[in-house]
């Protein structure tokens, strides 16, 4: 359409979303203000964010505006409604969109479980080199040895080991094995046993 998304943000007093846009046709900057009603702190911010989106008021102008931005704007509005301020809800958010790599997945509902691997999916394409990309490079060999030995230096310097960064030692390890044979497999066996 004739309308390109500038800004868009939340007014919390009372709850609407304002969005910054462009009008094209008429070149200028215009300002929608687009309540949201039937909202409480038990809202389904997801289901919120597509109904405001499929409005026939509203969606021409949303068409620039991504859903996960109006599920992050819901979702700031529904810590406002449960009693938090500002900051603590842009803390929660971060927290929620954030996946700890000692968090026992296993002890997650299904819900939730869906919601942290949709995160480890967006975080994989975002970091995922393609073939496309400048700095692409089609087979990456590493020194294990020399990066062993920076872990031993590391681990010197810390208080602990985190299992994590043995498990990766153990994949890498595993991967030379299988490209180099049987002398590798012992050196590491060997740096695995010095890591432990």
């Amino acid at each position: 359409m004739s309308y390109v998304a500038k800004k868009c943000g939340i007014k919390l007093n009372p709850p609407s979303i304002v969005l910054i846009y462009e009008d094209q046709l008429r070149n200028n900057i215009r300002k929608r203000i687009m309540p949201i009603r039937n909202f409480s702190k038990f809202s389904d911010c997801s289901r919120a964010a597509e109904q405001l989106k499929n409005n026939p008021r509203h969606k021409t102008y949303l068409e620039g505006v991504s859903m996960e931005q109006l599920q992050k704007l819901h979702n700031l509005l529904r810590c406002q409604l449960g009693g938090q301020n500002l900051t603590q809800g842009l803390e929660q958010i971060q927290r929620e969109e954030t996946i700890d790599p000692e968090e026992d997945l296993n002890k997650l509902d299904d819900k939730e479980l869906a919601k942290r691997k949709e995160i480890m999916d967006a975080l994989f394409e975002k970091n995922r080199k393609k073939k496309d990309d400048p700095d692409f490079v089609y087979n990456v060999e590493s020194d294990l040895k020399k990066q062993l030995s920076n872990k031993d230096a590391d681990s010197r310097n810390g208080p602990h080991k985190t299992p994590a960064s043995k498990l990766v030692a153990e994949r890498k390890c595993g991967n030379i094995v299988r490209q180099k044979g049987k002398a590798t497999e012992r050196a590491c066996k060997e740096a695995l046993s010095r890591t432990s």
